[in-house]
């Protein structure tokens, strides 16, 4: 027993050694803002092996389809004989989702098939999908082109409640708004269990590969990033410290740009993230910075690039422990949940912060809540109010490396990082958009929706006028009985 026990220290001193060289190696690279190219060489593997994943997947389907296809005629063999007049009509499934008979002419499949192995896809009439009050004007439908048609015909038909029928169900079965709140639907399975396809099992080579990613990430992967995360923070907390106590000035100013990059840096390799920064001449450098939610780590993507006050409410936990720290160094406006909700008290706060030249641009999430990467919702006006510059920034991550949207309402924060710490990589795009200002006759609403709709554009997002609050309160009672006034209109044929 005392020569297996010497004899593992002996190894455990062996091969602890050189993995904590090389952690602390890759801390000192990411301080310096330096990289060797591993992390992208390691997410151009990753794509390899996706899309050995996919061509397999779709291999194994095709087989079982043509094997169904097979067993389907075999068993209908004596009927295809008896009216064999009949057989140009009959029709054999592809696994492309096509329909081929016998003179080689092709159809889609119908909404609902599910020998493709596909998603049912509902067809929503977009015209019967009233929108909220924006701009104080009543709330109208998408596109009014049936309404001319309806108004000629002032009696009431029984048909024209069918389409608000099928309109509601579809709304009730997934509408637009709380589909942003799941997880983004992926095209590909990425080998992650908690994705919304589970193939581990349909081949033993994806088994293999799933086994061993499986290794990788919560073996290898996830406690080199638990600490190089805990490392991060206690320098975060002690750089922040010392800068902290010296005397305001240029000097003090450019320390903490220099060391909220810095720490910043090492933070993100614990998440093995690859940020690629587009347009760097409009990066801010004073103002009011906007970008769309999608999850906390935005400020962990763009803190990386560029130093930025923030603004929010206090938390406790992990978020308090880096809030506090970052409020040594530099000035940013943290809300108890009471004052937070005076605008007033905000609206002059934010005044104040951007008044000020010397200080570091504010950045601003005014969605309010985290989308899932795939739209951009309702922009809160308060922040297009203050008057000045506004630089707007777009986010996109890609979700086949890690879903970095956070469902706050699902997760707690440490599970949030738990699961982050265990995917393959956090992978995004930043883009600098050019700076905008409100125009003499725009309001602030309408100036909030023109950057939203430049942001949505830049980040391939889907452009949504609803607010986001939706995810955690009712719809307002105006909007229903917007609702309701219309039905009823289109019911007396007005």
């Amino acid at each position: 027993m005392v020569l297996l026990a010497s004899v593992s220290a002996v190894l455990s001193m062996i091969t602890l050694a050189p993995i904590l060289s090389l952690m602390f190696f890759i801390i000192f690279l990411a301080s310096m803002g330096k990289s060797l190219g591993v992390r992208r060489m390691y997410v151009e593997l990753l794509v390899k092996i996706f899309e050995y994943g996919r061509q397999n997947i779709e291999h194994i389907r095709k087989t079982q389809y043509a094997n169904l296809n097979t067993s389907e005629t075999e068993e209908n063999q004596p009927a295809k004989v008896e009216s064999s007049e009949d057989s140009t009509d009959k029709a054999i499934t592809k696994p492309n989702g096509t329909i081929a008979t016998n003179g080689d002419a092709t159809k889609p499949l119908q909404n609902g098939d599910i020998l493709n192995g596909g998603n049912s896809v509902i067809s929503r009439v977009e015209s019967l999908i009233l929108l909220p009050d924006v701009d104080g004007a009543r709330s109208r439908s998408r596109e009014s082109n049936h309404d001319d048609e309806d108004n000629d015909s002032l009696e009431f038909n029984l048909t024209n409640c069918l389409d608000y029928v099928k309109s509601g169900m579809e709304a009730i079965i997934e509408d637009e708004v709380t589909s942003r709140f799941e997880a983004e639907e992926l095209k590909n399975w990425n080998l992650l269990t908690r994705t919304n396809r589970h193939y581990e099992f349909i081949s033993w080579r994806l088994t293999v590969i799933w086994v061993i990613g499986f290794f990788i990430r919560y073996v290898i992967l996830m406690p080199c990033r638990v600490f190089i995360c805990f490392v991060g923070v206690m320098w975060l907390t002690l750089c922040t410290a010392l800068v902290g106590c010296l005397p305001e000035g240029p000097t003090k100013r450019w320390m903490v740009k220099l060391v909220l990059i810095q720490c910043f840096g090492v933070l993100s390799s614990a998440l093995s993230s690859v940020v690629n920064y587009h347009n760097i001449e409009n990066r801010p450098l004073n103002g009011i910075c906007v970008a769309n939610h999608t999850s906390p780590i935005d400020v962990l993507m763009l803190m990386c690039d560029n130093c930025y006050s923030l603004i929010g409410q206090r938390h406790g936990g992990f978020l308090g422990v880096l809030q506090r720290a970052l409020a040594r160094a530099s000035p940013h406006i943290w809300f108890e949940r009471a004052e937070a909700k005076d605008r007033m008290a905000v609206a002059k706060r934010l005044k104040e912060h951007v008044s000020d030249p010397n200080n570091p641009p504010i950045l601003i999430f005014p969605e309010g809540t985290c989308i899932n990467n795939t739209s951009v919702m309702q922009f809160k006006k308060g922040s297009f109010e203050v008057g000045g510059v506004i630089y707007p920034v777009a986010i996109k991550y890609d979700a086949r490396f890690g879903d970095a949207f956070w469902n706050s309402s699902r997760y707690s924060m440490m599970q949030y990082l738990y699961m982050m710490m265990t995917s393959w990589a956090i992978v995004c795009d930043v883009w600098y958009l050019p700076p905008m200002t409100r125009g003499e006759d725009e309001s602030a609403i309408d100036f909030a929706n023109r950057v939203k709709s430049v942001i949505a554009k830049q980040g391939g997002l889907v452009d949504l006028v609803w607010d986001g609050q939706l995810k955690r309160m009712k719809p307002k009672k105006e909007w229903k009985e917007k609702q309701q006034e219309e039905f009823t209109k289109r019911l007396k044929g007005e």
